[in-house]
């Protein structure tokens, strides 16, 4: 009886000892899974901001809260076994798919650049408009949605990602990968923009610190520089957060078109970008990225450009037909 206890105190340390293994395998997959997606991530951290400006300070942390939520829900529910299911059973669906959000990027970005240059209100303006019928709630839930939606281009480019730089395993370990990437990516980037948009009250508490001199004077000028700081910053964030949208989306696009064939435009980027970062070489990694981003941002412009008219003259009247058609149907 004794050497059978013995015998099943082994096999459960076994099965601890290759659970354990397991555990550090899909830690560490996740780990450089992870940091393949870190250009995404950091657009995503850009981007997010503008979408809780114009709101009281007391809407702000729950504002970002939701958006928070909603991008969770993006890659848990929606993107994770979408990707698995068509990895596994439709591998060539991913690319097109990806492609026809980065046009979506492309046209968001390129339309805000449109509305700042020719003082056009764009389709986000006229819902934040829309919503002052319905009141703050309601221009909040538009914002909301809105930055979710957006939030989904650049997840499924991050899942994207991350399942491409996974090794062939089982879909359990894979999903386990892409479970651990979603969430940690997630509190990472919703962790940073709460930071900063909240960052404004930290400086005000600062500043009205009744710390003695002399570490309260300069308690006390550190808030304030940072209550005169954040506007500058935000804004700041806000012209990254467009770019980001137009390069991430044009730098989709051209890889896509390199999958299909049309190599051109992804080749003669890396080889001006190796040239570039070999005349600087002491900082030859900033240079090649900076001239690949300037190079998809380009791609970007240009094609959300051309979307513009088309989404404005073709595709938004049709779907308001479709919409006042489909009441009549049901």
């Amino acid at each position: 009886m004794s050497v059978g206890l013995i015998a099943l105190l082994d096999d459960v340390a076994f099965m601890v000892r290759t659970a354990a293994a397991s555990l550090d395998d899909v830690a560490g997959q996740a780990a450089r899974a992870g940091t393949k997606a870190a250009g995404v991530v950091i657009d995503d951290a850009a981007v997010t901001p503008r979408y809780v400006v114009g709101f009281a300070a007391e809407r702000e942390l729950p504002i970002v809260g939701k958006i928070a939520l909603g991008s969770l829900k993006n890659k848990i529910l929606f993107l994770l076994p979408g990707a698995l299911v068509l990895s596994t059973f439709a591998p060539w669906a991913i690319t097109p798919l990806l492609m026809l959000g980065g046009a979506y990027l492309c046209y968001e970005g390129a339309e805000k650049v449109y509305e700042a240059l020719s003082a056009h209100p764009g389709h986000g303006a006229e819902a934040d408009g829309a919503g002052d019928v319905g009141g703050d709630q309601a221009r909040e839930d538009r914002r909301v949605a809105s930055a979710i939606k957006t939030d989904f281009i650049l997840s499924a480019e991050i899942m994207a990602i991350t399942l491409a730089a996974l090794p062939e395993g089982s879909v359990w370990m894979r999903a386990a990968v892409l479970a651990i990437v979603a969430v940690g990516i997630t509190a990472g980037v919703y962790g940073v923009v709460a930071l900063i948009v909240k960052a404004d009250d930290a400086g005000l508490a600062l500043a009205r610190s009744a710390a003695r001199p002399p570490l309260g004077s300069l308690i006390r000028g550190l808030g304030r520089g940072v209550v005169k700081g954040m506007p500058v910053l935000l804004q700041i964030l806000a012209v990254v957060g467009t770019a980001a949208m137009i390069w991430v989306g044009g730098g989709i696009l051209m890889h896509g078109l390199e999958t299909y064939g049309l190599s051109a435009p992804a080749h003669l980027t890396h080889d001006v970008a190796t040239a570039a970062a070999s005349r600087v070489p002491f900082a030859s990694g900033f240079v090649e990225w900076l001239v690949t981003a300037v190079a998809s941002g380009l791609i970007g412009l240009v094609v959300g450009g051309l979307l513009i008219p088309l989404t404005s003259r073709v595709l938004a009247p049709a779907w308001r037909r479709l919409s006042r058609l489909w009441p009549s149907r049901t």
